[in-house]
C-alpha cells in the first residue's frame, strides 16, 4: 500500500502524533487519525520512526518485543495496556478488556478470555468492538487521552507517555539481558554451595556436607532437619536458646554469642542460593552469549514499580560479583538517594520538608528540626510513610506532625481514604485500588505508602526513559532497572561522559516531573550516587 513515510507525510502526521501500529509475522499495519490505513514491511516502521518520529500506538509491550526481535527500537509509543493500568488500576489489560472498560462496561463484568487474545478477531464480549487492529488501537488511545485530559491534563498525559516508553525499555531489557560472566558465577556458587553436582547422589552428599557445618555445633541427639522450622526451633532450645520463632531478624541477637546460630544464619544464605540461585538457575536463565535474561514489565499492577522475572530483582548481593562488563565496556551505576522522602516533599508540597532536600543527606536537617539524632530522624520518616504507630518509630513519627504538618496531612488523607475503601491516585494519576480485602488498618498503611512509592516509581521511570533517549547515541544501553537504581553498560572510553549525562538526565527529569507540582514541590532536590566500574558489585560499593 505504498511507502509508510509518504503515507504519514500525506496525512500531515508529525513528531509526537498518534499512529496506530500492529506487527505480525507477515509485516506491519498502521492507521492515522485521518482514517488512512497502511500495510507493508516492518522495515518501513523503522524508517518512519527515524524520519517522522510519531508516537506509535500499540496494544501492549508484545508489539515492541516483536520489533526488538527484528532489530527495531522505537523512540516513543503509546502503550494501551500501560495506560489502562494507570486509568483503571490492577494488572489485567488485555485488548478486549481495555476496549470494554473504555466503552463503559464495568471491569468486573468483562469475562476473562479463554486463550490468548487474537488482535485481529472480534471480541464478542466487548461492546461494539471492531477487529482490534491498528485502527482500533488508535481509537482506544484517543479515548484514553480524553479520559486523562478530564482527570487533569498535562501531568496525567505526561505520565502516560512516560509509562508507555518504559514498556519499550522493558522490551529491550528482556531482549538484551544483563551481562554475567558464567565462569565467575560458577566459582562463586562453588564457594557458597559446593561444586556442581554430578548427579542426585552427589547433590545429596554436597547438601549433607553443607548441613554438617551447622550441625557440628548442635548438642548431641538434637533434631537435625535444618529445613524444618519446628526442628530448628527444637535444636535451638536444646542449645539453650528459646525463641518464639526462627526468623532471621530474631536470631541475629544471638549471632555473636552462639556459634550454632552464627552457622545457621550463614547456612540459610547458602541454602537460599543453592535452591533459588544455584546451578539450575544459571543454566536456565544465562544464555550462551553471557546475558542473564528475564521478562520485564513497566508496572507491577499495584503502585507501579518495574518488575522482572528470573530473579533479576532479588539476586543475592554476592552474585553481583559475577555481573561483569563485557570487554571494552564499563558499567555506569546510578542510585537515587533518599528517593521516597524527597518524593513525599514534592507531592505533598510541604515547604519545610522541601527545604530539607537541599542537603545531600536530608535526614540531617530533619533531625535538627525534630531535635533528635539522625538514626531517629530516619526512623521517624520511614514510620510516617509506612504508618508505624507504636514503638520507637511511632514516637518519632508523632514528632513529625508538628515539624511537617503538610506532608503528614497528605499521608493521613491517603490513610483515611484507603481505610474507607476509596481508591487513590498517585501524583501521576495511577489508580490504586483500595476496595479489595484486608482490614482497614492494613489498607490504610498500604495506601499512605503506595501514594509515595507509586510517585517515586513514576519519577524513576521518567529518569530511566530520559537516560535511554540521551545515552543511546553514545553507545550506552540500560541493562538493569532495580527499584531506584539504573545500571548501564557503556563503551569504556565514554563511561565518564555517560556518567555526567545520567546526572544531567536526573536534573532534566526531576524538573519535568516535580516542576509540575508548583510551589514547594518544584523546589525539591533529587540526588543520585553515580559511579563507573567494571562489575556491578564494585560499582555498588
Amino acid at each position: 500500500m505504498g511507502d509508510l513515510v509518504a503515507a504519514l507525510s500525506l496525512d500531515g502526521v508529525g513528531q509526537g502524533d498518534l499512529v496506530g501500529l500492529m506487527v505480525t509475522a507477515d509485516g506491519a499495519s498502521a492507521a492515522t487519525m485521518s482514517g488512512t490505513e497502511w500495510a507493508g514491511p516492518v522495515a518501513d516502521v523503522a524508517v518512519a520512526d527515524a524520519e517522522v518520529r510519531p508516537r506509535w500506538t500499540m496494544w501492549s509491550q508484545e508489539t515492541a518485543r516483536t520489533l526488538v526481535g527484528q532489530g527495531i527500537r522505537l523512540a516513543t509509543s503509546w502503550d494501551i495496556a500501560a495506560v489502562h493500568r494507570l486509568l483503571f488500576g490492577g494488572w489485567r489489560a488485555d485488548p478486549e478488556y481495555a476496549w470494554a472498560c473504555l466503552h463503559g462496561q464495568p471491569p468486573d463484568q468483562v469475562p476473562v478470555a479463554a486463550g490468548a487474545p487474537d488482535l485481529f478477531s472480534v471480541a464478542d464480549d466487548a461492546p461494539d468492538a471492531p477487529a482490534l487492529g491498528a485502527a482500533a488501537a488508535l481509537e482506544a488511545a484517543s479515548l484514553q487521552l480524553a479520559s486523562l485530559t478530564e482527570q487533569g491534563g498535562g501531568n496525567r498525559i505526561s505520565t502516560a507517555r512516560c509509562e508507555s516508553t518504559a514498556e519499550l525499555l522493558c522490551a529491550e531489557l528482556s531482549a538484551d539481558g544483563l551481562p554475567m560472566n558464567r565462569a565467575a558465577a560458577e566459582r562463586l556458587l562453588a564457594g557458597i554451595t559446593g561444586p556442581r553436582p554430578r548427579g542426585p547422589a552427589d547433590a545429596a552428599a554436597i547438601r549433607a556436607a553443607r548441613d554438617a557445618l551447622v550441625l557440628r555445633h548442635a548438642p548431641t541427639g538434637a533434631a537435625s532437619d535444618l529445613r524444618s522450622p519446628v526442628q530448628v526451633k527444637a535444636l535451638l532450645a536444646a542449645a539453650g536458646i528459646d525463641v518464639r520463632d526462627t526468623r532471621a531478624w530474631r536470631l541475629e541477637q544471638f549471632r555473636e554469642s552462639s556459634p550454632l546460630v552464627a552457622a545457621l544464619l550463614e547456612w540459610r544464605k547458602a541454602e537460599r542460593i543453592a535452591t533459588t540461585y544455584g546451578y539450575s538457575w544459571l543454566d536456565e536463565h544465562l544464555g550462551a552469549d553471557g546475558r542473564l535474561r528475564g521478562a520485564w514489565t513497566g508496572s507491577d499492577g499495584a503502585a507501579g514499580r518495574m518488575t522482572a522475572s528470573s530473579g533479576l530483582h532479588n539476586m543475592p548481593a554476592v552474585l553481583r560479583q559475577a555481573v561483569l562488563a563485557e570487554e571494552g565496556h564499563a558499567f555506569v551505576r546510578a542510585d537515587l538517594g533518599q528517593i521516597e522522602p524527597r518524593v513525599l516533599a514534592a507531592v505533598s508540597g510541604d515547604g519545610a520538608l522541601a527545604a530539607a532536600t537541599a542537603a545531600d543527606d536530608m535526614y540531617l536537617p530533619v533531625a535538627a528540626e525534630l531535635g533528635v539524632d539522625r538514626p531517629t530522624a530516619k526512623v521517624a520518616m520511614i514510620a510516617a510513610m509506612y504508618g508505624q504507630t507504636t514503638g520507637h518509630g511511632g514516637v518519632a513519627a508523632r514528632r513529625m506532625r508538628a515539624a511537617y504538618p503538610v506532608a503528614m496531612g497528605y499521608l493521613d488523607g491517603a490513610d483515611r481514604s484507603a481505610q474507607a475503601g476509596q481508591d487513590l491516585r498517585t501524583y501521576g494519576g495511577r489508580r490504586l485500588r483500595m476496595s479489595g480485602g484486608g482490614n482497614e488498618a492494613a489498607r490504610g498503611r498500604y495506601g499512605r505508602n503506595a501514594v509515595v512509592q507509586g510517585a517515586a516509581a513514576e519519577l524513576f521511570k521518567m529518569w530511566a526513559v530520559t537516560v535511554r533517549a540521551r545515552s543511546a547515541p553514545l553507545g550506552a544501553r540500560i541493562v538493569l532497572c532495580l527499584h531506584d537504581e539504573l545500571l548501564l553498560q557503556v563503551p569504556a572510553a565514554r563511561a565518564e561522559e555517560v556518567a555526567g549525562l545520567v546526572s544531567g538526565c536526573l536534573a532534566e527529569a526531576s524538573r519535568r516531573w516535580a516542576g509540575r507540582a508548583g510551589g514547594a514541590g518544584s523546589r525539591v532536590r533529587f540526588i543520585a550516587d553515580i559511579s563507573v566500574a567494571g562489575s556491578w558489585a564494585e560499582a555498588k560499593g
